[in-house]
């Protein structure tokens, strides 16, 4: 790995890789902004915004965040940059807080604009890419709070292999429906509801009014739950800086101490590519598995394995997934939310369960400069809760997300199993070109039990942009019909989602796969203990179909979105758009 002078299996010892002890600007990026006479005018610049020639002269780190006031999910960022601010100052850095964009899965979710929703991963690390490299920072602190934002942060860090720390803007707390915890999939799940006539105006408008009563990301062990978690299993986010909802005040605790990591980590020369390895790739894919996180993990932590030059690919996460137990009892398909998990210690207590049993490297290198290991030995499980069960006690010996393979998806694809009690459906395929067109079928109830709905060029170059489901899932749901058929695409599923509901089936329709040659009729055959996905269909009959399929015009024909589906790879890979760590000839660390 360009950048990296770590081998596999280094671990504690690994602790001085880069060293800068006394922070010579020699050997810092900010040294073309900051150093010398001909820099006189970048310095100005500087002195404009108020710094003295004291912080001019001391390590530059960027502090990145996704503050907006689109959804809750990024409203709190801000605050936790200031807490960030003062721990880089404290510790002797000049911070430099700058934003980026982010699109918000809840509300993005059921129409159009969810086609910018993966679409914005990427944007989000390329234009950290660019700040840092434009200013030449030398460190760098990321906050983000929206699903594909924490991903898009992480790509960013590994990709720049400056010294980063990362945080979780922290999770919403549950609102209180009729006496019980519910969160945003509810109101989702209402919807199909009232659909069906279960649900009236003045329920679903009392539901829509008290779900979400705070700041903070989706409740359940959604995406954003499931990469605040990988955030601490691969080791670039402190020891439970991932539980505190967004609200409270420990987590400005959390932030100010990230400040401080950054700079310790810029000190002792750790990188974070030095930090995810393959070992902490593997970490983060069983701590995934363990909590019945979101299918989305099988996107992002392949994409972000490609930032470092690292293969890890969907079905080296199910290989994992199939391998590890389910312990937690997370919404959607358990019972608790990210508040119950924080209150009984947070991922810390998974972490520590699964390291104790042998299931995770310990040895894995962390942004505290400690190992895995260290940073969990005194770790306690707590008594007297059943929101983490001990792995002796799983609730199933196999993880709560399933990889799948077999002649409609000869690429891949991967089912969230966990709260499921039927692991195979066999039936006869309704086929949707969009989702818009399977939603409306759905609400208007024009299907059947027992049909597999097909909904396909909705593929990250097809749809473009890979959308997310939930709207169609959730109104199954809300209409008591979630296991009575099974949805299969090409798109992708919201973390929220629940019920046998295949995604990232490749290759998607738009480059010709299997999912684009079916017809409505066709006998779809879906095992997840045996990891099968089949349409009962001959190669021959496959073969003689897939002569006559044409591609389809999907009517993105310039801007973000029609660039974004020239450059994007399969969902095996991780929809990722640009060559990845094996192919740079340096990295912006050494500049």
């Amino acid at each position: 790995m360009a950048g990296s002078k770590k081998k596999k299996g280094t671990g504690a010892k690994a602790r001085a890789l880069h060293p800068n002890p006394t922070l010579d600007k020699a050997k810092l990026p900010s040294r073309h902004t900051t150093v010398g006479p001909e820099r006189a005018p970048h310095r100005s610049y500087l002195y404009a915004m108020g710094l003295t020639e004291q912080q001019i002269s001391q390590p530059l780190v960027g502090v990145a965040t996704c503050w907006n006031e689109a959804a809750p999910c990024n409203i709190a960022l801000s605050r936790q940059a200031q807490a960030v601010k003062k721990g880089v100052n404290a510790a002797g850095g000049t911070p430099r807080e700058f934003t980026t964009i982010t699109v918000t899965d809840g509300i993005a979710m059921g129409h159009q604009g969810m086609k910018s929703s993966l679409a914005s991963r990427d944007l989000i690390a390329d234009s950290v890419e660019l700040t840092m490299r434009g200013h030449c920072y030398d460190a760098m602190v990321t906050l983000a709070g929206c699903d594909k934002s924490l991903p898009g942060m992480m790509m960013a860090m590994l990709r720049l292999n400056v010294p980063s720390v990362f945080m979780y803007g922290g999770s919403i707390l549950p609102g209180k429906f009729r006496g019980r915890d519910v969160t945003v999939v509810d109101i989702f799940e209402g919807v199909g509801m009232h659909a069906a006539g279960k649900f009236s105006d003045a329920d679903l408008h009392e539901l829509e009014c008290v779900a979400c009563p705070s700041a903070g990301s989706c409740g359940g062990q959604y995406t954003a739950n499931t990469m605040a978690c990988v955030s601490e299993a691969i080791g670039l986010a402190l020891p439970g800086s991932a539980g505190a909802p967004a609200p409270y005040e420990t987590r400005d605790e959390y932030a100010t101490a990230s400040g401080e990591a950054a700079m310790n980590l810029l000190r002792l020369g750790i990188r974070p590519r030095d930090i995810a390895t393959r070992e902490a790739f593997e970490n983060a894919a069983v701590v995934v598995a363990a909590t019945g996180g979101s299918t989305n993990a099988a996107l992002h932590l392949p994409a972000m394995a490609h930032e470092c030059g690292i293969k890890f690919d969907l079905h080296d996460v199910a290989r994992i997934f199939k391998k590890t137990p389910y312990v937690a009892d997370l919404k959607p398909g358990g019972k608790y939310v990210a508040l119950d998990m924080f209150r009984i210690g947070g991922i810390p207590v998974v972490i520590k369960e699964l390291l104790d049993n042998g299931l995770l490297h310990g040895d894995c290198l962390t942004v505290t400069g400690k190992t895995l290991a260290e940073n969990h030995q005194d770790v306690k499980f707590p008594a007297d809760q059943d929101v983490v069960y001990r792995v002796k006690d799983c609730i199933t010996p196999t993880g709560g997300v399933v990889g799948l393979k077999g002649n409609l998806a000869p690429d891949g694809a991967i089912v969230k199993v966990a709260g499921m009690k039927k692991l195979t459906f066999r039936g006869p395929a309704r086929c949707f070109d969009s989702e818009e067109a399977a939603f409306q079928a759905v609400v208007k109830g024009k299907f059947k039990k027992g049909d597999v709905l097909v909904i396909r060029y909705e593929g990250p170059k097809g749809g473009p942009g890979m959308r997310e489901m939930l709207s169609t899932t959730a109104a199954l749901y809300g209409q008591g019909v979630g296991e009575d058929v099974a949805l299969i695409t090409d798109g992708r599923f919201s973390g929220g989602t629940r019920g046998f509901c295949i995604g990232h089936i490749g290759p998607e329709a738009a480059v010709g796969g299997p999912i684009g040659l079916l017809k409505n009729g066709d006998i779809i055959s879906i095992d997840a203990n045996k990891g099968r996905l089949d349409v009962e269909l001959s190669d021959k009959e496959l073969k003689a179909r897939a002569k006559t399929w044409k591609p389809r015009k999907n009517g993105y024909t310039s801007g973000a979105l029609w660039k974004y589906a020239q450059l994007v790879g399969p969902a095996v890979d991780g929809a990722v758009t640009h060559p990845g760590g094996k192919k740079e000839s340096h990295v912006f660390a050494d500049i």
